[in-house]
């Protein structure tokens, strides 16, 4: 069963996270195991992949990322060895991939932190393009370019991340 059907949601790439949240709890005591142990081997067995399915639904559904990776997964969008990063993107993490190199062989506080800084601006620049996507999509009328568009943040997002956690590494040297 898909998660977003699981909770009886429209799939969306922005929720309210009160109303999943409550839809979680609801479904915990629905599907509680403890209220079916005198119920027969198949019923338990089945209450008991309906509670693990509402603990993996709302543990994907309520993280943004994760939220993303499964709906582009869904929609087939995600494919191992066909997810590229445009070009013009990846000539601009260069400086950023050149200092995180002058980094490794000599910290420098002032790079470090102008790394960081460049990193986090990224980020807010590529938020700021996608939310009107992601706050107005419409499963029925999304466009492939808009889901393309929100495959390509996706992936920008996780090349960031990548950096932040190399950057991570930096952070004890201080």
């Amino acid at each position: 069963m898909k998660f977003f059907d699981f909770f009886e949601l429209p799939i969306s790439f922005t929720l309210d996270e009160a109303d999943l949240r409550k839809r979680f709890l609801s479904n915990s005591k629905r599907y509680h195991p403890d209220f079916y142990t005198l119920e027969s081997d198949a019923k338990q067995a089945e209450i008991l992949q309906l509670s693990s399915l509402n603990n993996e639904a709302y543990r994907t559904l309520s993280d943004f990322d994760q939220r993303m990776k499964y709906i582009l997964e869904e929609k087939g969008l995600l494919v191992e060895g066909q997810n590229e990063i445009p070009q013009i993107f990846l000539m601009e993490m260069m400086d950023i991939n050149e200092q995180l190199m002058e980094l490794e062989f000599d910290f420098d506080e002032p790079i470090f932190t102008a790394v960081k800084q460049a990193v986090e601006t990224k980020e807010h620049e590529l938020e700021a393009e996608i939310n009107p996507i992601l706050q107005g999509y419409i499963e029925e009328t999304a466009s492939p370019e808009e889901l393309n568009l929100i495959k390509i943040f996706y992936l920008k997002k996780r090349y960031l991340l990548r950096i932040k956690e190399n950057l991570s590494t930096f952070a004890h040297r201080r």
